[in-house]
């Protein structure tokens, strides 16, 4: 389970379309009390879904073999298998035309809005199949131990790490973080489609794989 976690959390926080779109909200004005308002979002997003299979799962793993652990394979072979696919159309777009892609109209409303629009985008804007991906894998938690509750809080701080980041960087240097925060969405600009690729086909293939072992062994 903690591989697992590691491996989903760093797929998270690379996501490209939430950092661009965090950076648009840091940028702005008052860009840090927003930052910390999607944030906090964020986090609770991803808290609240781990709840949720907690309570499920009575913070007891299903045994092995047993019909609530095969569906959660099953989950994240689908899970997986559709990343991969995604990965690959995305790919196959890319090869066909190398134009550049525009960023979506709502993004350059984002110097705009207040707080709690913040907050929404931090609801919005996760990439929830790769959260759907962390919670299949939450299901085998063995609440008991307390590594398990240390690797609940890694991987929920692990997918949060480039936000951190950003804020944290935002907060004690402000007069460098603009330039600099801008200068990196422009590059993230000019990757996200390598980049959403690449994610999509890694992890995709990782929860492929694994959930094909577990599910045959």
């Amino acid at each position: 389970m903690v591989v697992d976690l590691l491996v989903i959390g760093t797929m998270i926080t690379l996501g490209p379309l939430h950092n661009t779109a965090f950076i648009l909200l840091l940028t702005a004005d008052k860009g840090v009390r927003k930052g910390l308002a999607f944030i906090l979002a964020w986090l609770a997003c991803l808290v609240l879904v781990i709840a949720v299979v907690v309570l499920l799962t009575g913070g007891q793993p299903p045994a092995p073999r047993s019909a609530p652990s095969t569906a959660a394979e099953a989950v994240k072979l689908a899970l997986g298998v559709g990343m991969v696919l995604y990965g690959e159309h995305r790919r196959r777009q890319g090869r066909q035309g190398s134009r550049h892609r525009e960023s979506p109209k709502w993004m350059s409303r984002l110097d705009h809005v207040s707080a709690w629009t913040a907050a929404g985008f931090g609801v919005l804007l996760p990439p929830w199949a790769m959260v759907a991906a962390g919670a299949a894998t939450v299901v085998q938690a063995n609440l008991s131990s307390v590594g398990a509750y240390l690797a609940l809080t890694g991987y929920c701080l692990l997918a949060t790490s480039s936000l951190l980041g950003m804020e944290l960087y935002a907060t004690f240097a402000p007069t460098t973080a603009g330039p600099q925060l801008s200068r990196v969405r422009t590059w993230i600009n000019g990757h996200q489609d390598q980049a959403i690729v690449a994610l999509s086909l890694m992890l995709g293939l990782w929860l492929a794989g694994k959930s094909i072992y577990e599910l045959v062994r």
